[in-house]
């Protein structure tokens, strides 16, 4: 008796010990994580400029996200940039780490690595401001080159096209390394016997590559393409410094319309209505991953 008695008050001992190491991480993420998505919940069904009492207005704001046009044009922006953005990340991110998995020095391998990776620990800020002066109009460095070679200026931030252009390539520029490090990762998982197997079979380099290569690292690419639509879903730092939105609202993404919102219009109900939309659109679309995933996804 005495010995389970002794047990049970040092199992007791453990749970309180535990329970002090964890109070610390679970009151952090209380405070700050599921307190402000819990308010910005049961504020999108109110009217709060923050001066006055929050008024209760039911789904007035829901209807008024769905009848401003401004609004709809920012999801279709915000959409479009997704499937551009996210198409060219994980294309460019794979063929890259493809190439530098062939085989080369380890220095230079690490080297290629370092530098894929740099843009993404810069400021998506300062990257974006830089970027605004290469691609000014009237003194960039771009037209300045293109001139060089007989071609006239080039409205890089000035035109609908361009604009959206611009965007989407300071965003990958800056967001394909950590992809990249990803299939780095998965490909060094890849057995080399593997591909000794299909050497000695006679499998060609591309034939290697569609059944051997994309099918292992399906995993990886799951969750590549699950971080990066997250992601291009939330931008708003690259096309507020490049363009602020413009020309028109060619480049306004749904983030920047609930800054816009919030911040200049004080409208913070109707800016958590938008923030809900968008959180309920991020969880469907990774719903959808997952979900088709149990059919283009090859687990070793």
């Amino acid at each position: 008796m005495a010995h389970d008695s002794g047990t049970t008050a040092a199992r007791r001992k453990e749970r309180r010990l535990a329970a002090c190491f964890l109070a610390p991480t679970v009151i952090g993420v209380g405070l700050f994580t599921l307190l402000p998505m819990a308010a910005s919940v049961l504020l999108a069904f109110f009217d709060w400029d923050i001066i006055s009492a929050p008024e209760f207005v039911g789904l007035k704001n829901f209807e008024s996200v769905a009848a401003n046009p401004t609004i709809r044009i920012s999801f279709l922006n915000t959409f479009g940039f997704v499937i551009v953005a996210v198409i060219l990340q994980i294309l460019v991110a794979l063929i890259l780490a493809v190439l530098v998995q062939t085989r080369m020095p380890g220095w230079l391998r690490a080297l290629f690595r370092s530098a894929f990776f740099l843009p993404l620990v810069l400021s998506a800020a300062s990257v974006s401001l830089v970027m605004s002066y290469l691609f000014n109009e009237d003194f960039g460095v771009v037209n300045r080159i293109l001139g060089l070679v007989g071609l006239g200026p080039v409205g890089w931030l000035t035109t609908t096209t361009g604009a959206m252009c611009v965007t989407v390539l300071v965003y990958v520029w800056q967001n394909f390394g950590f992809t990249f490090l990803l299939f780095i990762g998965g490909l060094a998982s890849i057995p080399e016997d593997v591909y000794e197997a299909a050497d000695i079979d006679g499998a060609s380099g591309w034939r290697q590559l569609t059944r051997i290569t994309l099918p292992l690292i399906s995993p990886t690419m799951l969750v590549a393409s699950v971080m990066a639509i997250i992601s291009a879903l939330q931008i708003f730092d690259q096309p507020y410094v490049l363009t602020k939105g413009g020309p028109g609202d060619s480049t306004r993404t749904a983030v920047m319309i609930v800054y816009q919102s919030a911040f200049q219009e004080l409208r913070f109900g109707l800016a958590s209505a938008i923030g809900l939309l968008l959180m309920v659109i991020i969880m469907i679309a990774t719903w959808l991953q997952f979900r088709l995933s149990r059919r283009l996804v090859f687990y070793m």
